[in-house]
């Protein structure tokens, strides 16, 4: 039975899952007040929680970033009805895994609930994700894939699940380029047109994280045209041009 935390004061919406949930199968705590969720996440463990952008004590896109910094390991998912681009991109840059709008469909939410679920499960990597090489270093970046530990120069930097699964698939295959409809189905275990920018959003915060400078990177490169490569490890360089 997975614990769930729903930030969400509209009753209908709160209604409407927690009368479904048993299909995940999960139980449901739910708030209406941002802060409120904030304090249930440090005082119990959660499996996933699922965040609402118009809360009436606070925004909704800076509980994300509170969610995230103090729980990063906590798979978060924002359900709103803000669907313009920007909403979306400022929600997944804020820290959040995935992000729906309203109004949704149910077999949709469960779908990506159970998605993100699998993927916070001890390893947090999917079969296709998994790699032999136990390490992976290159230049001052350092992946041990086992132990989900990154570090740059010997500094570790905090990453969340789907920002650990998404480097340790892109470097796994050093030099191989994916596009972001692949690096959906592998990451997130689904196929949506128009949800690319959770794949764009995603490698940005990772650049941002882990490269000397994330305008030009080193690590993590555009392909044109197709999406995004690991520098070769036998050949690395610079993508000079900027983020798309």
């Amino acid at each position: 039975m997975k614990r769930l935390l729903l930030i969400e004061d509209d009753p209908d919406v709160a209604r409407l899952i927690h009368d479904h949930l048993h299909q995940l199968p999960g139980e449901l705590t739910t708030t209406e007040l941002g802060n409120e969720g904030l304090e249930l996440l440090a005082m119990q463990p959660f499996d996933i929680c699922i965040l609402d952008l118009l809360l009436p004590d606070a925004s909704g896109f800076e509980i994300c970033r509170r969610i995230r910094q103090r729980h990063p390991a906590v798979p978060l998912l924002i359900l709103s009805g803000r669907a313009e681009e920007r909403d979306k991109v400022t929600g997944l840059e804020a820290g959040a895994d995935d992000y729906l709008t309203k109004p949704f469909s149910v077999p949709e939410l469960l779908a990506r609930l159970r998605a993100l679920l699998r993927r916070s499960e001890l390893t947090g990597v999917s079969k296709p994700i998994q790699s032999t090489i136990l390490v992976y270093q290159h230049g001052a970046l350092r992946i041990e894939v086992q132990a989900r530990i990154v570090t740059v120069s010997g500094q570790r930097i905090e990453l969340t699940p789907k920002e650990f699964d998404l480097l340790t698939l892109l470097a796994s295959y050093p030099g191989k380029s994916f596009s972001r409809q692949k690096i959906l189905s592998l990451v997130w275990g689904y196929h949506h047109d128009g949800y690319e920018h959770t794949v764009t959003a995603h490698i940005n915060r990772l650049r941002i994280k882990i490269e000397p400078d994330f305008t030009r990177p080193i690590y993590i490169l555009t392909t044109w045209g197709i999406g995004y490569r690991f520098a070769d490890s036998d050949n690395p360089t610079t993508d000079a041009l900027s983020i798309p």
